[in-house]
């Protein structure tokens, strides 16, 4: 009995979205919003995070990155804004603001970034449609399960390069995922080796 008590107790909490963060939305040092910046403004995901193609992890943008455009001495756009008051603290110390992390894997799980941008991957895939939150939030479930059902049928997910980052984008012939996979001969790795190192 205690061990059925404790396998139900596991698997409904390990099972909920809680666990699994989808829904998460944590509040941030400074409200940033993707859909001003990328909705409205067309700011590519490139722009501040800048080694989404080429690192294991996405980069989180760095202080030099907003300050780009809110920094008084550059393009001054709200630079006085109090919103923006953790911004000038952080750009007058040195420091890197302190965001909260939305997207987080466990440690146990290998994960590239670069390999699932460059392999034709987008963004909206995993992160959802970024350009319609004003506050980001955690919305898919990135479970073992749903990472799996990706890698055993990719082609929903797949778009031209070009298109990685374009959250609108729709194919514009039914078969295009299926092509994508022949041409760039993806085969996502589906043995456990894949994600556990």
């Amino acid at each position: 009995m205690l061990f059925g008590g404790m396998a139900t107790a596991a698997v409904w909490y390990y099972a909920t979205p809680k666990w699994y963060r989808a829904g998460y939305e944590p509040i941030q040092p400074i409200t940033f919003s993707h859909q001003l910046h990328y909705g409205q403004l067309g700011l590519d995901c490139r722009y501040c995070h800048t080694h989404v193609t080429e690192a294991a992890h996405a980069n989180i943008p760095s202080v030099q990155v907003c300050w780009t455009c809110h920094g008084a001495d550059k393009a001054n756009i709200k630079s006085d804004s109090p919103l923006l008051a953790p911004l000038r603290d952080a750009h007058e110390r040195g420091l890197p603001v302190p965001w909260v992390r939305v997207h987080k894997l466990p440690d146990f799980v290998y994960f590239n970034h670069a390999i699932h941008v460059n392999r034709n991957v987008g963004c909206v895939s995993c992160h959802g449609r970024i350009d319609k939150m004003a506050v980001v939030r955690h919305e898919q479930p990135l479970s073992m399960s749903w990472c799996l059902d990706c890698h055993r049928d990719p082609e929903p997910n797949l778009r031209p390069n070009d298109q990685i980052t374009n959250m609108h984008w729709q194919p514009d012939r039914p078969d295009l995922g299926a092509w994508i996979k022949q041409e760039s001969q993806i085969r996502p790795p589906t043995d456990c080796t894949g994600c556990h190192r």
